[in-house]
């Protein structure tokens, strides 16, 4: 099971709201674990226009230091930073990615459909891009590394900015077909989770296609 922590967690909050903040993030960390969740996901924030390099300087310890208090409760989650829908959000690939780096039991919380959205100009929707995505997140965390992944995925809408909201499969552009194909072909593993706003019916979709592609049954 995992858990997905409020919206309101920021990494990058102003240094007199980040005690609450990252409340936010420890309550879904230590409530979750109680009832069995093994993955917390977040969302890491807002870089307030600032850059990314910058903003990891800050959030990089922000998070450590999460991790550092929950394993010295016994605590085990491994906590997820997501991937973000929007250029103007800490939660691009590399951003996640250097967090898992940089702190042990952070792994990143894979969106495909936020990464599709993120630059608003169609990019991130094609097997080749796939493929150089997923072989940078396991060259970045490893040989086994794929066989862990933790994935959203839903249709979206979005616009110059990014994101703008989840929709059906049916009503988005994004090649789901393709992406799974990306999946397998790479030996990806782990845990799919279907966040459409129809999600009983998105989701055996989903697993039809990935029979499909697989060859599973």
């Amino acid at each position: 099971m995992s858990v997905h922590a409020p919206y309101y967690t920021n990494l990058n909050g102003e240094e007199e709201k980040w005690p609450r903040l990252r409340k936010y993030l420890m309550d879904a960390a230590t409530f979750g674990a109680l009832a069995g969740a093994t993955d917390i996901i977040f969302h890491p924030g807002s870089y307030f226009g600032r850059p990314a390099a910058e903003v990891l300087e800050v959030a990089i310890p922000r998070l450590k230091g999460c991790v550092e208090e929950l394993r010295r409760a016994g605590n085990p989650v491994k906590l997820r930073p997501e991937t973000s829908g929007k250029a103007a959000m800490l939660g691009s690939l590399q951003d996640t990615l250097e967090m898992a780096k940089s702190i042990q039991g952070v792994v990143p919380c894979i969106d495909f459909a936020h990464l599709h959205a993120r630059l608003g100009d169609g990019s991130m929707n094609t097997y080749s891009e796939w493929m150089r995505a997923l072989e940078e997140y396991r060259q970045a965390l490893g040989e086994g590394a794929l066989q862990h992944l933790h994935i959203h995925l839903s249709g979206i809408v979005y616009g110059p900015r990014g994101e703008k909201n989840h929709v059906a499969m049916e009503a988005a552009d994004l090649d789901f077909k393709n992406l799974l194909r990306a999946l397998h072909e790479s030996g990806a593993k782990g845990r799919l989770l279907c966040e459409s706003p129809i999600m009983e019916e998105d989701a055996l979709k989903l697993k039809g296609l990935w029979m499909e592609v697989s060859g599973e049954r």
